[in-house]
């Protein structure tokens, strides 16, 4: 069932157009990732999918009942957000605010849905943790927590590993696998990712399809048809 349908969509700002014509459809449990070279349109077209910014022209469809308040965002981090004196518990709980509307409290299924997500991300013991004080890895998964708590069904992630070291950066990617793939075990349904990054070879190891945005006809296909395409063979050097 498609989530999110895009149909010749331009996008700018300041009345510069930056992306046009822009065409693809998210399906229910794909892991999409977005790619392009700096200036390409990335960020604007993450935070038109956010409904924070409205397309120059064409639409941007959501389905299968999904809101834009339902869509769970982990943001690029700047320097003074690594530095919020926060408790974790209290950052992941924040993921539910554009839900509770007035209401000054976190319910009980809100609070059971935080800890279970902070234990699905391995930072349930640094609950009480400042958050300023952990590392950047930790800072991350927080955050994660965070966006899961917003949404079942789609994440929206930016640069999710930007900053962090090889050996946290695998972790984090396999991190977002498993959400992408849910668990029903543990009664965790599939959630559907998208990703800008400028990781071609995380996007061939994880993504299901690939759309890759440039001054040129943008590209989109499953990672497959994109190792083959005369674009994906330039960036990833086949």
């Amino acid at each position: 069932m498609s989530l999110l349908t895009c149909e010749n969509v331009s996008l700018g700002y300041e009345g510069k157009t930056v992306v046009e014509n822009l065409n693809f459809t998210v399906e229910s449990g794909d892991y999409l990732c977005i790619l392009g070279e700096n200036g390409s349109g990335k960020s604007t077209l993450m935070k038109t999918l956010l409904g924070l910014k409205t397309p120059m022209s064409g639409s941007i469809t959501l389905g299968d009942g999904l809101k834009h308040n339902e869509i769970g965002y982990l943001p690029q981090q700047t320097i003074v957000q690594r530095d919020f004196p926060a408790s974790v518990k209290e950052i992941v709980l924040s993921g539910f605010l554009n839900h509770s509307g007035l209401r000054p409290f976190y319910n009980k299924e809100e609070k059971q849905l935080a800890k279970d997500n902070m234990k699905r991300l391995g930072i349930y013991d640094l609950r009480k943790s400042c958050y300023r004080d952990l590392s950047g890895g930790q800072q991350q998964r927080v955050l994660l927590a965070r966006a899961l708590c917003a949404t079942s069904k789609m994440l929206l992630l930016d640069e999710p590993v930007a900053g962090l070291d090889p050996k946290v950066t695998i972790e984090m990617y396999e991190l977002i696998s498993s959400i992408n793939k849910g668990n029903s075990s543990e009664n965790k349904e599939p959630i559907t990712i998208i990703m800008v990054s400028h990781d071609v070879q995380a996007a061939l190891n994880y993504a299901t399809k690939i759309l890759h945005v440039s001054d040129t006809p943008e590209f989109f296909e499953t990672k497959e048809a994109y190792l083959d395409s005369k674009i994906g063979k330039q960036f990833t050097n086949v």
